[in-house]
């Protein structure tokens, strides 16, 4: 897998080869790690628009178990990673909270699937962010985000408590860690491939 990550530049611009371009959308709750993954991942500068969280902000964003947060994103995140085969990801990182739920919405026209990151010290708040896919018609893998003081649980015990379906990917990754970030990426990337040839055939 390191070859994903090292066989192409970090160039500014695309060149001028056939290249299957393909967006994504990052999800998930507020404080999930959406953010440092596509931090992680870009092999261009990524745009980001956090912001300081004020305490006016701490009326409505919902603190537990991440009072350390100290930023948040207002509008997108956005980056972008070339794999093999001339296939470059759109990567859009959504805001978390209910309040964005419109500006969501425009986010995802066009996308073809969704990573939905989940962190299991607060793992109901996934549910929303999984709905609102559904109901958007998005294929989507779940990666649950490691954190230093997360309960661990067994990939079966967490695909049950998520309700996913059987073909749904889940991993488990740092968001951190390029590679392991790389590895959930490539799950989703494969999952909606693998849906539009059954679809075509």
């Amino acid at each position: 897998m390191d070859s994903v990550l090292s066989s192409r530049p970090p160039d500014m611009y695309l060149d001028g080869a056939a290249q299957t371009l393909v967006k994504l959308l990052v999800a998930g709750p507020f404080g999930v790690g959406k953010t440092t993954l596509i931090r992680s991942l870009s092999e261009t500068a990524p745009l980001h628009t956090e912001e300081v969280m004020t305490r006016t902000g701490a009326l409505v964003d919902d603190l537990d178990g991440i009072r350390d947060k100290s930023a948040t994103t207002v509008a997108i995140d956005f980056g972008r990673l070339t794999l093999p085969g001339d296939l470059v990801l759109y990567m859009f990182g959504t805001p978390g909270q209910r309040r964005f739920r419109p500006l969501w919405q425009d986010i995802a026209r066009g996308a073809l699937g969704a990573l939905v990151l989940a962190d299991t010290r607060r793992l109901r708040d996934s549910f929303e962010v999984m709905d609102i896919i559904e109901e958007a018609g998005l294929r989507y893998a779940v990666a649950v985000n490691t954190f230093p003081d997360s309960p661990n649980h067994a990939p079966e015990t967490l695909r049950d408590h998520l309700d996913l379906h059987p073909d749904t990917p889940l991993v488990l990754c740092d968001a951190r860690d390029r590679q392991q970030s790389a590895d959930a990426l490539i799950a989703l990337v494969g999952h909606v491939l693998d849906n539009l040839s059954e679809e075509r055939a």
